[in-house]
């Protein structure tokens, strides 16, 4: 079968440019925070971040209020991906899904046979995510040695990947639950549901101003405020006749450079203070950490090339026209960049142990770094476009 040649919109040229570019910036705002925390100024800096303002800490207004914003961005881009991307077509978003599905399922796997009955398995949920940003960073490296279309299912697997990683937040690392606030929650994304469904309003003002007082009401219930942001997503208008005159499609242009260069590059200064002890080996070797290790290096290329061998095998789905096993491979290794998503659930994993926090922090940067580097020699060598192995 000849290739397919797939044109990529402008739209997601521009969200895998800024992607890339916000990818670069992470990298240098990691390295800074690491530098900074291990000199002789790096207990100020990491008590900067932990600064009481307005009765919440900086670190805490970050991970839960600007983080929220992240977390609505990845709302608005599913919901453009399931109304006309590449999820709203099931049979083409079966491939993704079924890649996501797998690449969650695996690393919870090894990192829960390894640390069940112990105080960090709840640790599960960290090698379960896909970072977008410097996944894409290294497929904008790599340029046109790779097929377009392997860009495009990265961006949907990973995206999937963060929605089950929202999932496993909400379900799992739940607070003491206050049943009002969560009812006074769900009763404004009602509301918000209603005024776009019902009374078909478009002004972005009034789902912004019930977004804001949803979220102050997720952040009392006890379940992470952050789901409001997801939640709001889905509430806003999203017209799919005319995408670019609606408002989820404003609201995630606008978005989009502010959650890049603002909202993630504070979010690595913050969370990413990583303390290198003399002993910081012996946290590689925890269960803990070689779970993450492991989850992340191993469990989602193994989840992803097999689950989706088994699907396409079976007839659930199909392998992309320019796409072959290698670049499945490939997307796999790239999966295992777990860095923003993954050090957020850590934070929650093990709120109130600092030294866990720390070792999983500094094997996810490890982790990431490996599957990163993998994933772009793998793909240098057996990615190239037209290079077909077909089941």
């Amino acid at each position: 079968m000849d290739m397919v040649l797939i044109t990529l919109s402008n739209m997601f040229n521009n969200f895998f440019d800024s992607e890339e570019s916000s990818g670069k910036l992470l990298i240098i705002c990691t390295a800074l925070s690491l530098v900074i925390t291990n000199s002789a100024i790096g207990p100020d800096y990491l008590s900067f971040w932990q600064r009481n303002v307005g009765g919440l800490s900086l670190v805490h207004w970050i991970n839960d209020a600007l983080m929220a914003i992240f977390f609505l961005l990845i709302g608005l881009e599913l919901e453009r991906e399931l109304y006309i991307g590449e999820l709203s077509n099931f049979k083409i978003a079966i491939f993704p899904i079924v890649a996501a599905i797998g690449g969650m399922t695996a690393p919870a796997l090894i990192h829960f046979s390894l640390n069940e009955g112990t105080p960090t398995q709840t640790g599960i949920g960290i090698p379960m995510a896909t970072d977008v940003a410097f996944a894409l960073g290294v497929l904008a490296i790599l340029g046109n040695r790779i097929p377009a279309s392997l860009k495009v299912f990265v961006v949907a697997f990973a995206v999937i990947d963060d929605l089950g990683a929202i999932v496993i937040i909400a379900a799992f690392y739940t607070a003491q639950l206050s049943v009002w606030y969560l009812v006074g929650a769900l009763t404004v994304w009602t509301l918000l549901f209603a005024l776009n469904r019902l009374c078909r309003v478009m002004s972005l003002i009034p789902y912004l101003l019930g977004g804001a007082l949803m979220w102050f009401l997720m952040l009392n219930s006890g379940i992470h405020a952050t789901i409001a942001g997801v939640m709001l997503a889905f509430a806003i208008p999203f017209r799919s006749k005319d995408d670019e005159k609606s408002p989820s499609h404003k609201l995630e242009h606008l978005l989009h450079k502010p959650v890049a260069f603002i909202v993630l590059p504070i979010f690595a200064l913050a969370n990413t203070g990583i303390i290198v002890k003399a002993d910081w080996m012996q946290g590689l070797t925890s269960a803990n950490s070689v779970g993450i290790a492991a989850g992340l290096t191993l469990g989602k290329p193994l989840g992803v090339t097999f689950l989706c061998f088994v699907a396409v095998a079976i007839g659930i789905c199909r392998l992309p026209p320019d796409l072959n096993w290698s670049h499945v491979i490939g997307a796999g290794f790239l999966g295992g960049i777990g860095f923003t998503m993954s050090i957020f659930i850590a934070n929650l994993a093990f709120s109130g142990n600092p030294e866990v926090i720390n070792a999983s922090k500094m094997v996810l940067l490890l982790a990431s770094l490996t599957a990163g580097i993998f994933g772009f020699l793998w793909l240098s060598l057996l990615g190239k476009p037209g290079s077909h192995t077909k089941a």
